[in-house]
């Protein structure tokens, strides 16, 4: 019961994902696709608050695709925030996650 509970925390720990922070020098990145109206608006939010981000379409490169389904992605848009993953728009948690 306790592994089941914790298996997100136990697969962030097994499968970290990637240090994109350290090695891009961006705080955020952006796993979307073009015709996304949910990823539109966390562009939107990221262009007003002033945050840098990185925006890869999973539908024009393999690699991002890749990236993206090791993030345990199943739909757009998915952020990768000071290494922290957010799945679908969540304003609250990309102005908070991105001000840290």
């Amino acid at each position: 019961m306790f592994i089941f509970q914790k298996r997100s925390e136990i697969n962030e720990w097994l499968n970290p994902p990637p240090n994109y922070v350290s090695t891009m020098n961006e705080e955020v990145i952006l796993y979307s696709t073009e015709q996304c109206g949910y990823c539109k608006k966390a562009r939107e939010l990221m262009d007003e608050k002033g945050i840098p981000y990185l925006d890869y379409d999973i539908n024009r490169s393999t690699e991002a695709k890749n990236e993206w389904k090791s993030l345990g992605g199943k739909g757009v848009p998915v952020l990768v925030i000071n290494n922290k993953v957010i799945h679908g728009y969540n304003r609250k948690k990309i102005i908070a996650y991105a001000g840290e």
